[in-house]
């Protein structure tokens, strides 16, 4: 789950009685408020948008706002409230954030015929769609509704709104319908708002690119709808990332709510507020698989409603459990209605939560005055930042617990001088297993997505056996001393040359028990970290030309990724660098990438490498330097100059 914040700066209703079941009832106590002459409170609803629905039955179904506006009904809030008429979304609306080619396609939706519907069912079901006749219809008001409901806000008809609406609109991109999601509702609706009033600062919570976005949904390290990195902690300038896992509930939303998102969100100060309403997060939802409770809503609800002198437009996003919904969505209308939220009682966020809201405070801090990131660190937390002396005072110190081995206090030590000295931020891996053996060795500069040049850094430091062919002394100290010039050199050359940087350690840690089953590999794992970084991260920078350094053993598996990935690699890395002091320097394994290979390739050697008596295995490394230095961390900085110039050459090769 994750939190994102985006801000963008720049028919009548009718009760269907045929409606199953009693609504399950909010935890909420609704208030009798007196009828108004004048509601100051507008609600969106149009039966016809239940006519998008699926033969074969869907979680996104009609009986998602059947249930919801049953229960507004019953709890006598709609009579307190005035309907605001819904109408379809207009073209040129549309186009203000979606594609003429998306329009296109979901305008032509309606004119398709049942065997034109029965063929593209297998396309529209790998989009996470399903279509009908009545689609295109349901569509246009879906949008057109939510356009409705926060133009009355922002014209001042109406204080506050509440559009019950599908299909929902949070997953649908610029050029592509998807996620059960047709037209971005809400992204459009912010762009007409601005349009059309004079009202420009708009808050989301919940999506689109020119707007401010607060998220608040599960990532799982992208291994979730709609999966990747987007939205994640390290998405800047484009959202704000809260990472959470799975199982998240109400303490870790009010946690992220109170350090982060209502920090920035009061030094924002919108004129507008338009909460995207996913209820994916409640308590018995099976497909997000997190704990918020109604009353958690109602708080979050109740927080946002204070900013923008009161003007909130909330609208239905996902959340597909017709009980959780309901009561969720009761307990948030009973705020916008004026009522006050529930006690919660006392609350402690997870670990997890505690620890994901403090690393985005630190990013997101560079950015925004109002944050205190030091307010939100977590005591005690073993992290990327933490250095031994932090660490130590969570690992078990029961007499039969394993001392900290020395490669690992080494490890710590070098991450904790990355974050703190150079604002280096933890990637999460997508596997329990990744996490297990990697977890806070693969860390990236914050400008990782946005720069042009992308130096991508492989290594096994702390692992001694690197150094052990050189001398057969292991001084920690020195190589501390070793590992810390390394980075630091490392850095300062990057941040000069306007470079971004991703660095993996590969050597992994204590697997934690010999009995313990290993289901992979290590030489597997680490090529699954490789491949996983690079499709995730380099591929989806804006990096345009990409370094490759391998130090060490850790070469081995820039040559398994040029294998496994060459097209990518090919067009887009520029230069291939391999420090390996003594270590053995590895070349592609597949023929047909050896003559690329070798017009990319810079490789440093330690004094008198045994590959110097290997003529026809030396030529095929291009660029070679003979280094008058045995430890390998150390030959890094004495082949550090000769490094920028040759990677300085390859890339004005471009110009």
């Amino acid at each position: 789950m994750q939190s994102s914040m985006q801000v963008v700066e720049e028919s009548d209703p009718m009760v269907i009685d045929s409606v199953e079941p009693s609504a399950p009832q909010s935890t909420m106590t609704a208030h009798a408020y007196p009828p108004s002459s004048e509601p100051d409170v507008g609600s969106v609803y149009d039966t016809e948008m239940t006519l998008h629905c699926s033969p074969d039955g869907h979680p996104e179904a009609p009986e998602r706002i059947l249930r919801i506006w049953k229960a507004l009904v019953s709890g006598h809030y709609i009579s307190r409230a005035k309907v605001i008429p819904t109408r379809q979304v207009l073209e040129h609306e549309a186009l203000l954030v979606h594609s003429q080619k998306l329009w296109d396609k979901v305008e032509a939706i309606q004119y398709m015929t049942q065997p034109q519907f029965l063929d593209s069912e297998e396309h529209y079901e790998q989009l996470s769609l399903y279509i009908c006749a009545a689609t295109t219809l349901t569509a246009r008001l879906s949008c057109g509704g939510v356009i409705e409901a926060c133009l009355a806000v922002a014209r001042g008809e109406l204080s506050k709104t509440f559009a019950v609406v599908r299909p929902p609109g949070h997953h649908a991109e610029p050029e592509e319908h998807m996620g059960s999601c047709f037209f971005n509702n809400v992204a459009v609706a912010a762009r007409v708002v601005q349009n059309l009033t004079p009202l420009k600062k708009i808050l989301i919570l919940d999506c689109d690119p020119s707007v401010l976005f607060i998220s608040l949904h599960r990532h799982d390290g992208g291994d979730f709808y709609p999966y990747g990195p987007f939205g994640d902690l390290d998405s800047c300038g484009e959202g704000l990332g809260l990472g959470y896992s799975n199982g998240m509930g109400d303490a870790d939303y009010i946690h992220a709510f109170q350090k982060v998102i209502m920090p920035i969100a009061t030094e924002f100060d919108p004129e507008l507020v338009i909460i995207s309403a996913g209820f994916d997060a409640a308590e018995g939802d099976d497909l997000g698989e997190c704990l918020v409770t109604p009353v958690g809503y109602a708080h979050m609800t109740y927080m946002l409603a204070g900013l923008a002198g009161g003007r909130l437009a909330v609208v239905l996003e996902g959340g597909y459990n017709l009980d959780s919904i309901t009561k969720s969505a009761l307990a948030v209308t009973e705020i916008i209605m004026g009522g006050a939220p529930p006690e919660m009682g006392p609350m402690v966020a997870s670990e997890a939560g505690a620890r994901t809201v403090w690393l985005v405070a630190r990013q997101q801090s560079q950015y925004w005055k109002s944050l205190n990131a030091r307010a939100c660190e977590p005591e005690g937390l073993p992290c990327a930042a933490a250095s031994y002396s932090s660490y130590k005072t969570v690992v078990p110190t029961e007499a039969n617990s394993p001392p900290l081995p020395t490669q690992e206090i080494l490890k710590l030590h070098r991450q904790h001088y990355m974050y703190s000295e150079h604002g280096m931020m933890e990637v999460p891996l997508v596997s329990a297993e990744l996490e297990q053996r990697f977890s806070g060795q693969v860390i990236c500069s914050p400008d990782v997505f946005q720069c042009e040049t992308l130096v991508f850094v492989v290594h096994e430091f702390g692992n001694f056996r690197v150094e052990m062919s050189a001398s057969v002394m292991r001084d920690a100290q020195l190589e501390r001393a070793n590992l810390i010039e390394f980075s630091k050199d490392l850095v300062t050359w990057v941040k000069a040359e306007g470079y971004s940087l991703l660095d993996v350690n590969l050597f992994p840690k204590p697997n934690g028990s010999i009995l313990r089953p290993k289901t992979k590999s290590i030489r597997a794992l680490r090529q699954e970290v490789i491949t996983y970084v690079w499709d995730n991260y380099v591929m989806l920078s804006s990096a345009r030309n990409i370094v490759l350094v391998g130090h060490g053993p850790a070469c081995q598996q820039l040559m398994d990724l040029i294998d496994m990935r060459e097209t990518s690699v090919v067009e887009s890395v520029r230069s291939v660098i391999q420090v390996v002091g003594h270590w053995p320097p590895c070349l592609p394994s597949r023929p047909e990438n050896l003559k690329w290979y070798r017009c990319h390739s810079f490789l440093a050697l330690g004094c008198d490498h045994s590959i110097r008596r290997k003529v026809q295995e030396v030529e095929w490394h291009g660029h070679v330097l003979d280094v008058d230095e045995d430890r390998s961390v150390a030959l890094f900085a004495k082949a550090l100059p000769d490094i920028k110039r040759f990677v300085k050459a390859q890339l004005s090769c471009l110009k």
